[in-house]
């Protein structure tokens, strides 16, 4: 059985360890305060999951998500990541992460975790999606209301992304490298409101509505700066 790590179990991690454990895969979770900080949730999530440190996900992970304030990227293992696909769901907000130069400069927060985790392939993923629509929209392969995803990266990482999606319930569309990320940041069109009924800016306050790959394509096309 193929194994999902997770650097961080907040929102985000905590949400995408209910849905893979859901679609038959094990979970390893991990976040800054220790493994007993998740007795809980592990418990909630069944004999398919187990707690660890960050180093110990990303050594068990098949796929690793890294779901941390980006502000701590720098304490994301590096050696155990070597040669695997890491999802990366971090933005960039300079009034809770500090103003960082590279990122103010048009460095994408994705491209400064690229260099960091020298040899892995980050791909951007589930940063555009609010956690309470993420949880509810998974959908099986072929539902006529299945949601589709950006993801950004390179070729060898956004093909294994595709798998981990495609497990998850969603469809992928590939937005380029990891330098087009910004196509579906904080403040775009497809930021959060792609999912949300009404497509309101409020997307916090809508119920979940699923987002086909054709709309999800057209609106990342349409990003400006």
């Amino acid at each position: 059985m193929a194994t999902l790590g997770l650097i961080g179990s907040g929102h985000i991690g905590s949400t995408l360890a209910r849905i893979a454990v859901a679609n038959g895969l094990d979970v390893v979770l991990s976040n800054s305060r220790g493994p007993e900080t998740l007795v809980d949730l592990v418990a909630e999530l069944g004999p398919h999951a187990k707690a660890g440190t960050p180093a110990e996900a990303a050594a068990a992970g098949d796929w690793v998500v890294v779901t941390i304030p980006l502000k701590a990227y720098q304490q994301v293992p590096v050696e155990p990541l070597v040669g695997k696909t890491v999802l990366d769901t971090n933005n960039y907000y300079a009034a809770r992460d500090g103003n960082l130069p590279e990122l103010d400069a048009g460095t994408t927060s994705s491209e400064l975790l690229q260099a960091h985790l020298e040899g892995a392939h980050v791909v951007k993923a589930f940063n555009n999606i609010y956690f309470e629509h993420l949880a509810v929209l998974s959908r099986p392969k072929g539902a006529p209301d299945r949601s589709a995803l950006p993801i950004a990266g390179d070729a060898e990482g956004k093909a294994r992304a595709v798998e981990l999606l495609d497990t998850l319930g969603f469809d992928a569309v590939d937005a380029g490298p990891l330098a087009e990320g910004w196509r579906y940041g904080p403040g775009t069109d497809a930021y959060g409101r792609l999912y949300g009924e009404e497509r309101d800016v409020n997307f916090m306050q809508r119920k979940a509505a699923p987002a086909a790959a054709a709309e999800v394509t057209e609106t990342l096309a349409a990003a400006q700066r």
